[in-house]
This record gives C-alpha cells, structure tokens and sequence, in this order.
C-alpha cells in the first residue's frame, strides 16, 4: 500500500498531466472554495448508470491505457 504522501503525488501528478497548470490549479482552488463533499460527488457520479454500462466504460478505459 503507497502513503499519503505517494498518494497526493500521484493525484497532483495526474491533476496537472490531464488538466495543464493553471486549470489544474484553478480545479484545486474550486474544490477548496467550494467545501467539496466527496461522498455527495459520489452519490451523483454515476446516477442513471447499469453496471454494465459502467463495466464497459472501465473496459474501455482500461484497453485505452495498455
């Protein structure tokens, strides 16, 4: 299991490779600001969805990153 440290890394890591640095730091803010509740996020996500459909989308994902 990695640390929190390594954890953060990778998210920040992720966060400025898919967003760029100034949106990725505008994102960072935006959570902040907004008192983000990640368990509410997660409620909505993935609203409407089957778990097939959500199989396939992971099955997509995971073939886009081989």
């Amino acid at each position: 299991m990695r640390t929190d440290s390594e954890v953060i890394n990778s998210g920040f890591e992720s966060i400025f490779s898919s967003l760029g640095m100034v949106d990725a730091e505008r994102f960072i803010i935006l959570i902040k600001r907004d008192k983000f509740d990640y368990a509410e996020w997660q409620k909505q996500l993935w609203v409407g969805e089957s778990v097939e459909t959500l199989s396939e989308m992971a099955q997509r994902a995971w073939k886009q990153t081989e």
